[in-house]
């Protein structure tokens, strides 16, 4: 499976960005899909992630209401759409796929087989 990830940029705060995240290669509806980032001197976390199969949505608190991730299955691509864009919002945004993991392990890398390359996301205050 490889993935390709597009959409990051420069956005003043309070703006809006919409990130992609491309799946090719031997998908399933098994899959989960998240977003992860990492901002310079910090370790990689958790943002969002989506079951394939059911849509059903998780997000890391600092994002919730600010941030959806959905998917479109005939395009085989997961979207981050992030709203209301904060300085501490700035980083490299990473996507990840796996397969079959339970709900409490969405939130970390462990579950995610396969990666994308990042997009890099800085947002000017």
């Amino acid at each position: 499976v490889q993935l390709q990830a597009s959409g990051g940029g420069l956005v003043p705060a309070g703006g809006s960005l919409r990130l992609s995240c491309a799946a090719s290669g031997r998908t399933s509806s098994s899959f989960h899909m998240g977003w992860f980032r990492q901002a310079p001197g910090k370790e990689r976390e958790f943002v969002a992630a989506i079951r394939w199969s059911t849509g059903s949505t998780h997000y890391t608190d600092s994002v919730r209401g600010r941030f959806t991730i959905d998917r479109d299955k005939a395009k085989n691509t997961v979207y981050l759409t992030m709203t209301s864009l904060k300085a501490d919002d700035t980083a490299v945004y990473y996507c990840g796929a796996g397969l079959n993991a339970i709900l409490s392990s969405l939130y970390y890398q462990y579950a995610y087989k396969y990666w994308g390359q990042g997009t890099l996301v800085t947002v000017s205050s």
